[in-house]
């Protein structure tokens, strides 16, 4: 089984650039691919961006492209997500989750291991 604990939110102005970091303990890390989910209030959980389990592919959903930045570092047991120019409507509890080999699976629901969220909040 894998932990995950993700930190890194917090109150962010319009246009601000919080990075988010999930750390992951127990089995080999670099066996994961890793997920970002956020959920808004009112809202169903959704993807965000999504890193296979080798780290050769990353894929963002369309409101994050150009804005966010993915990564991982198989070291550290670590994965970062960078956040730039941040809207009101990025405001969301964002979650990182791991699925064992994963190559990219979108759906929340593929995904076993959860971080326990970490509050965005993105004031105008």
């Amino acid at each position: 089984h894998a932990q995950l604990v993700d930190s890194g939110g917090g109150l962010v102005q319009a246009g601000g650039s919080p990075r988010l970091l999930c750390v992951v303990s127990g089995r080999t890390f670099s066996y994961y691919a890793m997920v970002w989910l956020r959920q808004a209030p009112g809202k169903e959980r959704g993807f965000v961006t999504v890193i296979n389990w080798s780290g050769g592919s990353t894929y963002y959903a369309d409101s994050g492209k150009g804005r966010f930045t993915f990564s991982r570092d198989n070291v550290k047991r670590a994965v970062y997500l960078q956040m730039n120019s941040l809207k009101p409507e990025d405001t969301a509890v964002y979650y990182c989750a791991a699925r064992l080999f994963g190559v990219g699976e979108q759906d929340p629901r593929e995904y076993e291991y959860w971080g326990q969220g970490t509050q965005v909040t993105v004031s105008s």
